[in-house]
C-alpha cells in the first residue's frame, strides 16, 4: 500500500467532491452563526446551521456586494452555492453564491435594517423635528417639474397663501440616480433660502419610492437647516423621508396646506391677536392706574400740604375738645356755685324773713339781745320785704 501526503489526500478529497454533481449548484437552508465580515476584503465567512448540525460557509466580495440586506447572527437564509474543499486545512465547507432571508424577502429585510440603523443614529428622533414656519416667505419644492405633484402644490398654494413665494427644484423621483437628484435639490432649495422644504412625489408602487427608502435622502433630510415635510403620495406604508423629516403629508397637496395657512386663517389669527392686544392693554392701564392710585396715596400721605391738612383738621379737633372740656368745666363750676347758693340761700338771715321773721339793727350792729337797747334808742327793723325804724319808749 503506498504512502500519501495529507495534501495528497486534501486534493484526491477535493477532486471528488467537485464531481460529485449532487453537491454542486445547491440551496441549503439554515440559520447563520459566528457571522464575520472581513471589511478589507470584503468577503463574509459564517456557519449555516441546523437543530442537528452545522457546516462552515464562505460568501467571497464578488458575490456579497450584490446582496441588498445585511446578513446578521440567527437570520434564517437559504443559501445557493457548492461545497468544496479547503485544501490547505482539509475542511469542506459551503462556497456561496447568494443569500435570501428564509420568508422575508431581501428588499423588505434591507429596507428594516436600514430603519433600525437610523432610528440608532437618532435619524427619526421626535427631538430633532423642528416645527413648521407660521408665514413662510419663500416655500421650496424638490419634486419632478413633469409630474402632477409639482401642480397640486402650485395650485394649492395659489389659492390658500398667494403671498408667498415658491421656489421649485426639479428632481429625479425614480430610478438609480434619483436619491442623489433628490439630495442636491434638499440643499439647492435650502440654499436658496427657503423657509421649508417640500419633498415628494405623487403615488407609486414601492418600487417607484424607492428612491425615498435610502439613506442617501434620510441623512439629506435630517441634515438640511429648515424644516422638511414629506410629500410621497401614499397613505398604506411609511417611507423612510416619512421617518426623517419634520412633518409628514399623505398627498404634495397635503403637503402645500401644511407648509402654509389659508388666507382665511391668517384673518381669523389677525383677529385673535387684536383682541388679545386689546385685552392686554386693558389689563396693563387697569395695572398702571392701580399703581398710579397706590403711588398717589403713599405721596399725599408724606406731602407737606397733606401734613398741614392733617395737621390743621387735628388742630380743629384738639380746639373743640378744649372748648368742649372747658365748658363742661365751667358747666361744672356753675353746677357746683348754684348747688353752694341754694345751701347758702336757705341758711340766709334774710329767708328766715321772709317766714315772718325780722332783723333789729342797731346802727350797724345786729341785736340779738334786748340787754343791748334802752329807752329812747332808735333801732332799724328789717322785714323780709322792707324796712322801718322805730324808737324804744319801753323795755
Amino acid at each position: 500500500m503506498p504512502v500519501l501526503t495529507v495534501t495528497q489526500i486534501n486534493k484526491y478529497l477535493s477532486f471528488r467532491i467537485k464531481d460529485d454533481k449532487n453537491i454542486q449548484g445547491i440551496m441549503v437552508k439554515g440559520e447563520i452563526s459566528n457571522f464575520t465580515d472581513h471589511y478589507r476584503s470584503g468577503h463574509l465567512y459564517f456557519t449555516l446551521k441546523d437543530k442537528e448540525s452545522s457546516i462552515r460557509a464562505v460568501m467571497f466580495a464578488s458575490a456579497a456586494s450584490r446582496l441588498k440586506f445585511r446578513p446578521e447572527d440567527g437570520m434564517a437564509v437559504i443559501v445557493s452555492g457548492s461545497i468544496a474543499v479547503f485544501e490547505r486545512e482539509g475542511v469542506y465547507q459551503l462556497y456561496v453564491n447568494d443569500i435570501q432571508p428564509d420568508g422575508l424577502g431581501a428588499a423588505s429585510l434591507a429596507l428594516e435594517q436600514l430603519k433600525q440603523k437610523l432610528a440608532k443614529e437618532g435619524i427619526f428622533d421626535t427631538a430633532h423635528k423642528r416645527p413648521l414656519p407660521v408665514m413662510p416667505k419663500k416655500i421650496g419644492a424638490v419634486t419632478s417639474l413633469s409630474g402632477a405633484a409639482v401642480r397640486d402644490i402650485i395650485n394649492v398654494l395659489t389659492r390658500r397663501y398667494p403671498i408667498g413665494g415658491l421656489y421649485v427644484v426639479n428632481a429625479l423621483v425614480q430610478g438609480e440616480t434619483a436619491p442623489d437628484s433628490i439630495c442636491r435639490g434638499i440643499l439647492k432649495a435650502e440654499q436658496a433660502g427657503c423657509d421649508v422644504i417640500i419633498v415628494g412625489r405623487g403615488g407609486g408602487s414601492s418600487e417607484d419610492l424607492r428612491a425615498f427608502n435610502t439613506e442617501k435622502v434620510a441623512y439629506a433630510i435630517y441634515n438640511c437647516k429648515v424644516p422638511v415635510i414629506s410629500a410621497v403620495g401614499h397613505e398604506t406604508d411609511t417611507t423612510i423621508a416619512d421617518l426623517a423629516a419634520d412633518m409628514r403629508a399623505p398627498t404634495p397637496s397635503a403637503a402645500a396646506e401644511l407648509a402654509a395657512p389659508s388666507m382665511e386663517q391668517l384673518t381669523e389669527k389677525i383677529n385673535i391677536l387684536e383682541r388679545r392686544i386689546k385685552t392686554a392693554a386693558n389689563m396693563l392701564l387697569d395695572k398702571a392706574s392701580d399703581r398710579y392710585m397706590q403711588l398717589y396715596t403713599r405721596l399725599s400721605a408724606y406731602s407737606p400740604e397733606n401734613r398741614l391738612r392733617l395737621n390743621k383738621e387735628r388742630l380743629e379737633g384738639l380746639e373743640k375738645r378744649s372748648e368742649l372740656a372747658i365748658k363742661r368745666y365751667i358747666s361744672r363750676l356753675d353746677s357746683q356755685l348754684n348747688e353752694k347758693l341754694i345751701r347758702l340761700d336757705s341758711l340766709s338771715p334774710v329767708k328766715v324773713l321772709s317766714r315772718g321773721y325780722s332783723l333789729v339793727y342797731k346802727g350797724e350792729s345786729l341785736i340779738n339781745d334786748a340787754d343791748k337797747l334802752k329807752n329812747g334808742d332808735i333801732i332799724k327793723i328789717r322785714f323780709g320785704s322792707g324796712e322801718a325804724e322805730a324808737e324804744i319808749i319801753n323795755k
